[in-house]
Protein backbone atom coordinates (compact mmCIF):
# COMPACT_ATOMS: atom_id res chain seq x y z
CA UNK A 1 0.00 0.00 0.00
CA UNK A 2 1.55 3.19 -0.95
CA UNK A 3 1.70 6.16 1.58
CA UNK A 4 -1.36 7.97 -0.47
CA UNK A 5 -3.71 4.81 -0.43
CA UNK A 6 -2.83 4.76 3.35
CA UNK A 7 -3.75 8.29 3.86
CA UNK A 8 -7.11 7.22 1.94
CA UNK A 9 -7.83 4.50 4.31
CA UNK A 10 -7.21 6.27 7.22
CA UNK A 11 -9.69 8.81 5.74
CA UNK A 12 -12.37 6.47 5.10
CA UNK A 13 -11.68 4.66 8.64
CA UNK A 14 -12.33 8.20 10.49
CA UNK A 15 -15.47 8.47 8.33
CA UNK A 16 -16.97 5.42 9.68
CA UNK A 17 -15.89 5.58 13.19
CA UNK A 18 -17.47 9.33 13.37
CA UNK A 19 -20.29 7.56 12.27
CA UNK A 20 -20.46 4.85 14.78
CA UNK A 21 -19.35 7.63 17.26
CA UNK A 22 -22.45 9.71 16.41
CA UNK A 23 -24.44 6.56 16.43
CA UNK A 24 -23.48 5.72 19.89
CA UNK A 25 -24.05 9.16 21.21
CA UNK A 26 -27.44 9.04 19.84
CA UNK A 27 -28.26 6.64 22.71
CA UNK A 28 -27.91 9.05 25.26
CA UNK A 29 -29.84 12.32 26.12
CA UNK A 30 -29.07 15.69 25.34
CA UNK A 31 -28.41 15.80 29.21
CA UNK A 32 -26.05 12.87 29.09
CA UNK A 33 -24.60 14.57 26.33
CA UNK A 34 -23.40 17.73 27.81
CA UNK A 35 -22.90 16.42 30.86
CA UNK A 36 -19.40 17.08 32.21
CA UNK A 37 -17.51 14.51 32.92
CA UNK A 38 -14.43 15.78 33.85
CA UNK A 39 -12.56 14.75 30.39
CA UNK A 40 -10.19 17.07 29.03
CA UNK A 41 -12.73 18.79 26.66
CA UNK A 42 -15.94 18.20 29.54
CA UNK A 43 -18.13 16.62 28.31
CA UNK A 44 -19.27 14.42 25.33
CA UNK A 45 -20.51 17.26 23.26
CA UNK A 46 -17.39 19.05 23.98
CA UNK A 47 -15.13 16.50 23.16
CA UNK A 48 -16.73 16.46 19.71
CA UNK A 49 -16.78 19.69 19.09
CA UNK A 50 -13.24 19.97 19.70
CA UNK A 51 -12.74 17.47 16.84
CA UNK A 52 -14.73 19.66 14.78
CA UNK A 53 -12.43 22.93 15.67
CA UNK A 54 -9.96 20.50 14.50
CA UNK A 55 -10.34 19.32 11.73
CA UNK A 56 -11.91 22.50 10.42
CA UNK A 57 -8.72 24.48 11.41
CA UNK A 58 -6.43 21.93 9.59
CA UNK A 59 -8.91 21.80 6.09
CA UNK A 60 -8.86 25.18 5.97
CA UNK A 61 -4.98 25.30 6.64
CA UNK A 62 -4.66 22.34 3.95
CA UNK A 63 -6.71 24.49 1.26
CA UNK A 64 -3.52 26.29 0.29
CA UNK A 65 -1.30 23.87 -0.14
CA UNK A 66 0.30 24.75 -3.50
CA UNK A 67 -1.25 21.39 -4.45
CA UNK A 68 -4.56 23.34 -4.24
CA UNK A 69 -6.74 20.06 -3.99
CA UNK A 70 -9.86 20.39 -6.01
CA UNK A 71 -11.84 18.35 -2.71
CA UNK A 72 -10.68 21.45 -0.75
CA UNK A 73 -12.04 24.41 -2.76
CA UNK A 74 -14.97 24.77 -0.06
CA UNK A 75 -12.92 24.68 3.10
CA UNK A 76 -12.03 28.41 2.80
CA UNK A 77 -15.77 28.92 2.95
CA UNK A 78 -15.87 26.82 6.66
CA UNK A 79 -16.55 28.73 9.82
CA UNK A 80 -13.21 29.96 11.47
CA UNK A 81 -13.18 28.07 14.40
CA UNK A 82 -12.45 30.75 17.41
CA UNK A 83 -10.10 27.86 19.27
CA UNK A 84 -9.94 24.57 20.18
CA UNK A 85 -12.72 24.97 22.29
CA UNK A 86 -15.20 26.36 19.72
CA UNK A 87 -18.45 25.47 19.83
CA UNK A 88 -20.35 24.30 16.70
CA UNK A 89 -23.78 23.35 18.16
CA UNK A 90 -24.75 22.28 21.23
CA UNK A 91 -27.57 19.19 19.64
CA UNK A 92 -25.86 15.91 18.07
CA UNK A 93 -28.21 16.81 15.02
CA UNK A 94 -26.23 19.72 14.20
CA UNK A 95 -22.95 18.46 14.95
CA UNK A 96 -23.77 15.45 12.65
CA UNK A 97 -24.31 17.30 10.06
CA UNK A 98 -20.98 19.27 10.15
CA UNK A 99 -19.25 16.20 11.12
CA UNK A 100 -20.34 14.70 7.90
CA UNK A 101 -19.79 17.52 5.74
CA UNK A 102 -15.90 17.24 7.06
CA UNK A 103 -16.06 13.53 6.58
CA UNK A 104 -17.10 14.01 3.19
CA UNK A 105 -14.45 16.86 2.33
CA UNK A 106 -12.03 14.28 3.76
CA UNK A 107 -12.70 11.36 2.23
CA UNK A 108 -12.68 13.44 -1.42
CA UNK A 109 -9.37 14.78 -0.77
CA UNK A 110 -7.29 12.39 0.30
CA UNK A 111 -7.39 10.33 -2.80
CA UNK A 112 -6.03 13.39 -4.01
CA UNK A 113 -2.57 13.11 -2.40
CA UNK A 114 0.62 11.93 -4.12
CA UNK A 115 3.81 11.07 -2.74
CA UNK A 116 5.39 14.35 -3.81
CA UNK A 117 2.79 16.15 -1.50
CA UNK A 118 3.43 13.97 1.21
CA UNK A 119 7.04 14.41 0.89
CA UNK A 120 7.14 18.16 0.60
CA UNK A 121 7.52 21.30 3.47
CA UNK A 122 4.19 22.59 4.36
CA UNK A 123 4.00 26.44 5.35
CA UNK A 124 1.22 27.10 7.85
CA UNK A 125 0.28 29.50 10.46
CA UNK A 126 -1.23 28.42 14.06
CA UNK A 127 -4.25 30.39 15.72
CA UNK A 128 -1.54 32.97 16.61
CA UNK A 129 -0.21 33.67 13.74
CA UNK A 130 3.24 31.85 13.89
CA UNK A 131 4.45 30.36 10.87
CA UNK A 132 5.63 26.56 10.68
CA UNK A 133 7.59 24.42 7.83
CA UNK A 134 6.89 21.13 8.43
CA UNK A 135 6.81 17.49 6.43
CA UNK A 136 3.99 17.41 5.25
CA UNK A 137 2.98 13.80 5.48
CA UNK A 138 3.73 14.29 9.18
CA UNK A 139 1.49 16.85 9.34
CA UNK A 140 -1.17 14.83 7.75
CA UNK A 141 0.00 12.21 10.58
CA UNK A 142 -0.92 14.04 13.41
CA UNK A 143 -4.35 14.98 11.40
CA UNK A 144 -5.61 11.60 11.49
CA UNK A 145 -3.97 10.81 14.42
CA UNK A 146 -5.72 13.58 16.48
CA UNK A 147 -8.99 12.46 15.27
CA UNK A 148 -8.23 9.16 16.73
CA UNK A 149 -7.22 10.00 19.77
CA UNK A 150 -10.29 12.38 20.97
CA UNK A 151 -12.48 9.44 19.42
CA UNK A 152 -10.60 7.04 21.86
CA UNK A 153 -11.20 9.90 24.69
CA UNK A 154 -15.22 9.91 23.20
CA UNK A 155 -15.45 6.07 23.22
CA UNK A 156 -14.17 6.05 26.88
CA UNK A 157 -17.20 8.61 27.92
CA UNK A 158 -19.27 6.50 25.71
CA UNK A 159 -18.45 3.40 27.78
CA UNK A 160 -18.43 4.90 30.96
CA UNK A 161 -22.01 5.98 30.02
CA UNK A 162 -23.30 2.38 29.17
CA UNK A 163 -22.71 2.55 25.38
CA UNK A 164 -20.48 0.40 23.45
CA UNK A 165 -19.23 2.13 20.33
CA UNK A 166 -18.38 -1.41 19.24
CA UNK A 167 -15.36 -2.59 17.58
CA UNK A 168 -12.41 0.69 16.93
CA UNK A 169 -9.85 -1.26 15.55
CA UNK A 170 -7.93 0.21 12.59
CA UNK A 171 -7.32 -3.46 10.93
CA UNK A 172 -10.87 -4.58 10.57
CA UNK A 173 -10.57 -1.64 7.77
CA UNK A 174 -7.40 -3.04 5.80
CA UNK A 175 -7.87 -5.04 3.18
Amino acid sequence: MSTPQYFALLARYNADMNQKLYDAAAQLSPEELAADRKAFFGSLLGTMNHLLAGDTIWLKRFSTHPSRYPALQDAPSLPQPSGLTHTFGDSLPALRTYREQLDAMICAWAPQLTEADLASTFEYRNMKGDVFHKHFGGVLQHFFNHQTHHRGQASTLLTQAGVDIGVTDLVVWVE
